[in-house]
């Protein structure tokens, strides 16, 4: 691991998981547990195990719950929280914009909420040559949402948002997926990142996603973001139900190989 790993992360975890009811209808998704672990206080070790000090959460649904189960400090983490008072009417670039202070606040991991992964997700985009990283993993028949495409040099260079297995085409480039885990650099964070935010939210365009941000300074603002391939690790988006039992079967093995197929 590079001695220069971020001592800071951002996490948003500010929305409904309407998808997860009822299992969310008393607590927010973040809170939902994979075999017993809650998918943030799983998020939370993995980054104190790499050295994290300082978390900042962006809340919103159930927040009370979420300080309750977190608290000021968990294990060895100093945690702030950022409140969205919007969260049913916002997209995520919003809740990452309203964490503006702990973003220019020095190098940070950027997570959403929801993802449950292992450890090593976090060291391999330590491990990386480039200073700006995303998780990425094969996008294959059992995923949904967005995916990127990778140039030869290992950067992304395009986003494919909503891609569905009907997108894996034998002809087309390879897609991978990305899983909402990022590493930015300060510098990359104060003249790039937290601008476009500024731009985006001034426009009113408050449903906005963090996809959405990242591809138009990809695209557009020619953002140097390498991929760090996950294959070999578990890890699992959980947005309804059904991925839940799958991560859970995922899981429930020691085996660091286990098929995303259902």
């Amino acid at each position: 691991m590079t001695t220069n790993a971020p001592k800071k992360a951002v996490i948003l975890a500010a929305g409904f998981g309407s998808r997860l009811r009822p299992l969310t209808d008393l607590r927010p998704k973040p809170l939902v547990e994979v075999n017993g672990t809650p998918i943030l206080h799983n998020a939370l070790r993995n980054l104190e195990a790499v050295g994290v000090e300082e978390v900042t959460i962006v809340v919103g649904y159930r927040k009370d719950a979420i300080q309750y189960a977190c608290g000021r400090r968990f294990r060895g983490l100093e945690i702030d929280y950022v409140e969205s008072t919007v969260f049913d009417r916002t997209g995520s670039a919003y809740s990452l914009w309203l964490a503006r202070e702990a973003l220019l606040s020095g190098d940070c991991y950027l997570l959403e909420g929801d993802v449950f992964f292992e450890e090593d997700a976090l060291r391999y985009l330590n491990v990386a040559d480039a200073v700006d990283v995303a998780a990425v993993a094969p996008f294959d028949s059992s995923m949904q949402g967005s995916a990127v495409v990778l140039s030869e040099n290992g950067l992304i260079s395009a986003f494919r948002m909503k891609q569905t297995a009907a997108d894996l085409h034998g002809d087309g480039p390879a897609l991978f997926k990305t899983m909402n885990i990022l590493r930015f650099s300060s510098v990359t964070l104060r003249t790039m990142i937290v601008p476009a935010l500024d731009d985006i939210i001034g426009s009113g365009a408050t449903h906005a996603y963090t996809e959405e941000l990242l591809a138009y300074l990809v695209e557009m603002r020619g953002l140097q973001l390498a991929a760090a391939r996950c294959d070999d690790l578990r890890w699992y988006e959980i947005d309804s139900t059904e991925d839940l039992r799958i991560a859970e079967r995922m899981f429930a093995t020691a085996s660091p190989l286990v098929s995303r197929a259902v």
